[in-house]
């Protein structure tokens, strides 16, 4: 039976939990709560696009995790409720905000920080509860139980759920000191699946500044203990960051600068309620638990087997986060690291972080042993949308000012994408240009339009553990997980066209991407037509697709056999090729290789990207390719001479583009107050 905590306000207990567990066993094996979430709006970047669902997930494709409508001061004043006559034993609580997750939602367990309150997550919940059945440990602040008595009781609830799930994996999120009962959990249990998320682990609490601190906190008079939080307020991080965390997207400089004085003017006076959630007492208390907890994990680092992720703040003032991670990062076999360099020790009430996006990004989040690239997918959300595309890709997109065509079925090249098909399944193929610059331009592309996710295979290099390191940052390659991403071979083209998705392919794969000078606009294509085949089979839809304007913004002047002749590049170029996957070629037996490396660029004064999506062909009435190899290399030709027409045409159009250049365009737009300038005459 679950025991809720003495509230003085049923309101707030109404609005934030579902339930408390208690400690009891009995009480663990309750039956599941029930949720009621009304479904939120979703904002379409276009307001005239049509609703779009995942298949697997039934997520709305850019729906909106109202992630921004919680802020910092909702976690004081849950905390000031929760503490009011705050006793009994630690337990679980289910936020009410979180609502019901998807079908198949895995289990996440949020272990708190030396605050105990479980809402150092409360600006996530939202986000966080569309794809986990969020649970949140609650450690009253007159509880002392000792380390291992909280161990136990994290890893009691750990096994009845294994127990009850068996194939799916459990989530150990850790913040802090959280972070010591996750590895000390995962230590004891290696063979259950465990994914582990920990946010500034404070398993360095050797190496900690805070470590001085507990004589003279011992020593400190009772009626000095109201300034502990001020002191404690300074390591935590950046208020100005915290404050921002909650500034809506889109709004003006003026706007922005009002609201974030709004909210930073709401959030200092509430630094001081920091005295009741953590009196000296209970920080005195946690900080010896700490001493314990950091010693008891070290010693057990090498027995954990699950996988891990670690994020790092680079300025945390607490805590050695940044060793820590290098320390994690070294010692566990399974462990990735993501570091945050400009952030402070409360990551997760910083503006800019959004744990779900990470997970997502670092293809963590399954819901099940494996994880499946295409069943454990989850669609972008608007607010991932606009981070990338309207914030973060703004100036790129500025730059190459990008013109969209596509050809309607009666030849007709008409603006826009109306002559690509609305409905899957549809394979796009086309000429990967150099580095790819061509990629965020079309994800954004049919996401704004259309509202349709492409799934676009990548070489298999680009989801290996090769490129991590214990300073890796959020990247442009998680990026692209976030947008679909997902390593190419023929059972997940297979597996995507069944479900009718949209599915971008390149044969010339990095073979183009990463092409030699003299090779622009070159077509290196494998001599196997399977991919024809596959869309016959499912009677996809194929679009091919031209791109130029790849030598209107760099030149390419070291490229890779250039780079072979000099000896420590060739060196490095050689350990990474010994990782990657070759890509069959035909069934002969021939290989095309493959090789990656980091060309070397000049920048120019930027030009502008030209797209033209051709004709759609349609397989419905070609089932015929499947025994007929003649007839399937016939229209394997027939796409890759389709694709050097598109090509070529826009290398003799763009020459009539009078907004070509950069300048021209920017006197352009500013001129008339628009966002694109127009180009040739269709």
């Amino acid at each position: 039976m679950a025991l809720p905590l003495p509230f003085s306000s049923p309101a707030l207990l109404q609005r934030h939990f579902h339930r408390f567990l208690p400690l009891r066993p009995a009480a663990v094996t309750g039956a599941p709560p029930s949720y009621s979430s009304p479904t939120p709006t979703v904002r379409s970047p276009e307001k005239t696009v049509q609703r779009n669902l995942d298949v697997e997930t039934n997520l709305e494709v850019l729906y909106d995790d109202l992630s921004g409508s919680v802020s910092v001061k909702d976690y004081f004043d849950a905390s000031r409720e929760v503490i009011k006559s705050d006793g009994g034993p630690p337990r679980w609580f289910s936020p009410l905000v979180c609502g019901k997750p998807i079908e198949g939602a895995p289990l996440l367990l949020f272990l708190p920080g030396i605050d105990g309150t479980g809402f150092g997550l409360i600006l996530h919940h939202k986000s966080l509860g569309r794809v986990f059945e969020v649970r949140c440990l609650h450690i009253p602040i007159a509880d002392r139980s000792q380390f291992k008595e909280l161990v136990a009781f994290v890893e009691y609830s750990v096994k009845h759920e294994h127990r009850q799930s068996p194939n799916k994996p459990i989530y150990l999120l850790g913040d802090s000191f959280g972070c010591c009962l996750a590895l000390a959990v995962a230590a004891r249990n290696p063979t259950i699946d465990l994914v582990l998320i920990l946010v500034n682990p404070a398993s360095s609490f050797g190496r900690s500044q805070l470590q001085p601190l507990l004589p003279v906190l011992e020593a400190l008079p009772s009626e000095l203990h109201v300034a502990v939080p001020y002191l404690l307020s300074f390591f935590l991080g950046d208020p100005v960051k915290m404050a921002m965390a909650t500034v809506p997207d889109g709004l003006s400089p003026q706007q922005t600068l009002d609201e974030l004085s709004k909210r930073l003017i709401a959030l200092l006076p509430r630094l001081s309620d920091l005295s009741d959630i953590i009196p000296k007492e209970t920080l005195i208390w946690k900080l010896e638990l700490l001493k314990s907890a950091s010693s008891y994990v070290t010693s057990r680092l090498h027995a954990i087997k699950a996988e891990v992720l670690v994020l790092a703040s680079g300025k945390d003032n607490l805590l050695p986060s940044k060793d820590e991670a290098e320390r994690l990062w070294s010692s566990l076999k399974n462990c990735s690291v993501r570091y945050f360099k400009d952030s402070g020790h409360a990551l997760l009430f910083e503006n800019g972080i959004n744990l779900l996006t990470i997970i997502k990004g670092v293809n963590m989040y399954r819901r099940s042993k494996q994880i499946d690239f295409v069943e454990d997918y989850l669609p972008p959300t608007i607010g991932e949308f606009r981070k990338t595309f309207e914030q973060g890709d703004r100036l790129f997109h500025l730059a190459i000012g990008p013109v969209m065509l596509s050809t309607l079925g009666n030849g007709r090249i008409v603006k826009g994408l109306s002559g690509v098909p609305n409905k899957g399944p549809v394979l796009l193929v086309g000429y990967h240009m150099l580095m790819g610059f061509e990629l965020s331009s079309i994800y954004e592309a049919f996401l704004r339009e259309k509202r349709i996710i492409i799934r676009g295979m990548a070489h298999p290099f680009l989801f290996s553990n090769i490129r991590e390191s214990s300073r890796q940052e959020f990247s442009r390659f998680d990026e692209l997980n976030v947008f679909g991403a997902l390593p190419v071979s023929p059972m997940n083209i297979y597996r995507l066209l069944q479900q009718k998705s949209f599915v971008l392919l390149y044969p010339g794969g990095a073979r183009e991407a990463l092409h030699r000078k003299g090779e622009e606009y070159k077509l290196f294509w494998p001599d196997q037509p399977e991919f024809v085949r596959m869309a016959a089979r499912f009677d996809a839809t194929i679009v091919p697709f031209g791109v130029v304007g790849e030598d209107d913004i760099a030149e390419l002047v070291l490229d890779y056999n250039d780079q072979t002749k000099i000896p420590f590049i060739r060196k490095q170029i050689e350990e990474i090729n010994q990782h990657t996957v070759r890509i069959r070629a035909d069934k002969s037996g021939e290989v095309s290789d493959q090789e990656l490396y980091l060309p070397g660029l000049v920048p120019k004064v930027p030009g502008r990207f030209y797209f033209l999506f051709g004709k759609p062909i349609e397989t419905r009435e070609m089932k015929s390719v499947l025994r007929d190899r003649e007839g399937a290399n016939k229209l394997y030709l027939q796409i890759k001479s389709e694709i050097e027409n598109l090509i070529s045409y826009l290398k003799m159009k763009r020459e009539e583009d009078p907004y070509r250049s950069i300048f021209s365009r920017a006197i352009y737009q500013a001129s008339w107050g628009v966002e694109s300038a127009p180009t040739f005459e269709l």
